[in-house]
């Protein structure tokens, strides 16, 4: 038995979900069990909608977690992220919400995620969150993503 035949979404065409409580998260059986290690994801296009406005809302998402059990299937976590197209929240509940979805669905060891937002109304949001500490001895590097400065 393979660890990705209950895969639904890889390899098919999926539908970008209605609104992140529809979107399927799907995990793979972590293969390296045995070693604790950092996966990171990047979404550099992250968009949301204001919730009172309905204006466009925009974010550099990075997510790294340490795998225990399972493995996000990123294309489902794609999915996922784009279905916060049209869902209306403030900066803070997307970002949390995203955390506390990958931790619902997967159970890592560790996770954080650093919500990058660009500004709104001249002042730029950044939100972060993490688990506890990271596992020591995991090389976790720094987000690497720089302050707003604008056009300075």
């Amino acid at each position: 038995m393979s660890i990705y035949e209950n895969l639904t979404q890889l390899g098919a065409k999926t539908p970008l979900p209605e609104t992140p409580e529809k979107a399927s998260i799907e995990k793979v059986e972590n293969p390296q069990k045995d070693v604790q290690y950092c996966v990171r994801f990047s979404a550099p296009e992250f968009t949301s909608l204001c919730p009172l406005t309905g204006a466009p809302d925009f974010a550099h998402l990075v997510i790294d977690y340490v795998p225990a059990d399972w493995l996000v299937e990123s294309k489902s976590l794609k999915l996922f992220l784009g279905s916060f197209r049209n869902h209306g929240a403030f900066h803070e509940d997307c970002t949390i919400s995203i955390a506390r979805r990958l931790i619902d669905e997967i159970n890592p060891a560790w996770l954080r995620i650093g919500g990058y937002w660009y500004p709104r109304g001249g002042i730029p949001i950044d939100i972060f969150y993490q688990t506890g500490e990271a596992p020591k001895g995991v090389w976790v590097p720094t987000q690497g993503v720089e302050n707003y400065k604008g056009r300075g």
